[in-house]
């Protein structure tokens, strides 16, 4: 683990000696604000709890997670620094996971400091902690996925601009997969089996289960494991096309 530690370091290093972890910490909280009280009715609803909060984070993660994860790979490519690095004693995995555990602690760091409104809604009334708890889980752990996605795409180009668009596309399917109206698309010509993998695969029928404090071992070994295929992906994709 020193070598993912070492690359974890390099990472996060040139998040803040730049404006770029500023900026995304600054977006991240605004955003969140605005979509909380102003479009979720956090006050009107009248009721302690932080739906209003979570129910918009798979929407909010959709373009910033990719946002973030756009100049994981594409950047280090364009640059040419990607030489450098993998002349360093690390695995391509090593680096792969040091690279992702640096973005997800950025993530997790803005999600982290958006307490303020936890401890609001415990002085206006009387929550469920332990829910709340698991959807700071759940929300984290949608995020990994959203970025693992981000990741690899950001992998196969030196464009950061394609990766954003590429993965703001993927992760659009995966959160879409398991409504009706996607589900009703392919019912005419799918298994029946398959359309219950497709649903599946869907972001949201996991989150949502976890947000309503629901911690079930199948929706947390649906996140890990999509997040280990994901890196292994990009590493693979990292591995083929580091020569370009």
């Amino acid at each position: 683990m020193n070598q993912v530690a070492a690359v974890f370091r390099r990472e996060m290093h040139s998040y803040f000696s730049t404006p770029l972890a500023y900026v995304f910490i600054v977006i991240f909280l605004v955003l969140m604000g605005v979509f909380t009280f102003d479009l979720g009715g956090f006050f009107p609803r009248g009721q302690a709890d932080l739906q209003p909060f979570f129910v918009w984070h798979p929407w909010l993660y959709l373009f910033l997670v990719p946002a973030l994860g756009m100049r994981l790979w594409s950047e280090e490519r364009k640059y040419g620094t990607i030489e450098l690095l993998l002349t360093l004693p690390v695995s391509m995995f090593q680096a792969v996971l040091g690279k992702f555990l640096a973005a997800w602690c950025m993530i997790g760091l803005s999600l982290g400091l958006t307490f303020p409104i936890w401890i609001t809604v415990n002085l206006l009334g009387n929550p469920d902690n332990g829910v709340i708890v698991a959807g700071y889980l759940g929300s984290f752990l949608m995020a990994g996925a959203y970025l693992a996605v981000s990741a690899c795409i950001s992998a196969l180009t030196r464009n950061q601009v394609v990766a954003f668009v590429f993965s703001v596309l993927a992760c659009f399917a995966f959160l879409l997969s398991g409504f009706a109206l996607v589900l009703d698309f392919f019912r005419p010509w799918l298994p029946q089996l398959l359309l219950d993998g497709i649903s599946y695969l869907g972001f949201l029928r996991h989150f949502d289960s976890i947000v309503k404090g629901v911690i079930d071992l199948r929706d947390l070994l649906y996140f890990v494991s999509f997040i280990i295929v994901w890196l292994l992906a990009g590493a693979l994709a990292i591995n083929t096309r580091k020569a370009d």
